[in-house]
């Protein structure tokens, strides 16, 4: 039986921990007869392919961006580089990038996916309602190069430019077509925190007439954490200036809009036109733990802050019977709001519990001197992957497994996490 320790703790003074219970952590760390099974059932999983897993033919760079790093431990790095450059090879004139690619088998036709012209054995597809492609693609080459070593990737030239240059495109795109010019921040669809699936449709994947634009954190967050990468890894490759700027500017907006000072988060959404939702549904109570998440690891917020975050997301915990902090956000939006049905209360992205996300948290925990508070909250996440023999995508109210049985994202946040732990000792 684990030694857990008390919820309570996450409530201590904030700071890094004391010598004593370093040591105890350590300890634990070290005696932990669950790390070792995960990350060997992780990397096994990371052997067999690029898709987000086994419900998902595509590579989706949304998740490939999160399993990146681990692959590069267990997989050929040229076949890891390949299937990176083809996001380049899909990627249109005016710099976007879609969602992710499957291969051509056989002949092509389809009304889903488009068929490459640079390279017609790929075709791909984008949900026009999220502003996170173009992010999670840089993030994705940093990461790899980060886990390789190979700088040489930037230099890669892909239908006439380089992938420096067409990184810095995918970056001019979103201030080009995703840029608010009054609040100076990215905007999107409305969603469920960092989710892909707008509440006006039956499933809800594609900006149109009915679409209610809208600014969240997330979306923010992952740019800034892209230029941050575009910025250490592109060098005199790239218009350093101008990116610094960029950074500058959206950092401070977040905290001038998208920071709620009274209630101490972030707003889930600020609108450019108006709320889908109910008059009589306080949408600004709302919680989002993903994009908080990824707010921390973009450097948004102070320490104090952090601890503030983490203190809400236990909360809402208890007060929801989520199995982690990996909740996807509280308090959920009421039946009906949505009209995918796959979004009731507690369902898929509104409320639905995700290591995804989770892991991430605990994991800018770490790197924020909240070793002892990650150590308690990684608990459910590690015990659900050995009783489940695999890693979910998501899981129920109850903690019951759901979606893809072979979810690569959540692998390789996880792994991320046991890394990070296991780091710590030496």
């Amino acid at each position: 039986m684990k030694n857990y320790l008390l919820i309570g703790l996450a409530s201590l003074a904030i700071g890094c921990s004391s010598p004593q219970n370093q040591e105890t952590l350590s300890d634990q760390i070290a005696s932990d007869q669950q790390l070792p099974e995960i990350k060997k059932m992780g990397l096994n999983l990371m052997k067999s392919g690029f898709n987000a897993g086994d419900g998902y033919a595509e590579v989706w760079i949304r998740d490939f961006n999160t399993f990146v790093a681990q692959s590069a431990k267990v997989v050929d790095h040229q076949l890891i580089k390949e299937n990176i450059l083809n996001f380049f090879y899909i990627q249109e004139e005016d710099g976007n990038i879609a969602d992710g690619f499957v291969t051509i088998q056989g002949e092509f036709n389809s009304n889903y996916y488009t068929q490459s012209v640079h390279k017609p054995t790929l075709a791909y597809h984008k949900n026009t309602v999220e502003t996170d492609q173009e992010t999670s693609l840089v993030q994705t080459v940093y990461n790899y190069i980060k886990a390789t070593g190979d700088i040489s990737i930037l230099q890669e030239v892909v239908v006439g430019k380089t992938v420096a240059q067409r990184l810095e495109a995918s970056m001019q795109f979103l201030l080009n077509e995703r840029f608010d010019e009054d609040y100076q921040l990215l905007w999107g669809a409305t969603t469920a925190d960092w989710g892909d699936v707008q509440p006006e449709h039956d499933w809800g994947v594609a900006l149109d007439e009915n679409s209610h634009l809208t600014i969240d954190i997330y979306d923010n967050a992952m740019f800034v954490i892209a230029l941050n990468n575009l910025i250490e890894m592109g060098g005199d490759k790239i218009d350093q200036a101008k990116w610094m700027k960029v950074r500058k500017d959206i950092t401070a907006n977040v905290a001038k809009h998208l920071w709620d000072e009274k209630r101490q988060k972030y707003r889930p959404h600020l609108y450019i036109t108006d709320s889908p939702f109910p008059a009589d549904f306080d949408e600004d109570e709302v919680f989002y733990h993903g994009g908080t998440a990824v707010a921390i690891q973009a450097g948004f917020l102070n320490k104090a802050q952090i601890k503030t975050q983490l203190d809400k997301m236990i909360q809402n915990v208890k007060e929801s019977g989520a199995p982690s902090i990996g909740l996807t956000l509280y308090p959920v939006y009421p039946e009906g709001t949505f009209k995918n049905e796959g979004m009731h209360p507690y369902g898929y992205q509104n409320g639905g519990d995700w290591t995804w996300f989770g892991a991430r948290m605990i994991t800018a925990l770490i790197d924020n001197g909240f070793e002892q508070e990650a150590w308690e909250q990684a608990q459910p996440m590690f015990d659900r992957v050995i009783k489940n023999k695999g890693f979910f995508e998501w899981y129920t109210k109850d903690n019951k497994p759901n979606g893809s049985g072979m979810f690569r994202g959540s692998a390789g946040v996880l792994l991320d996490v046991i890394d990070a732990f296991e780091n710590l000792e030496q």
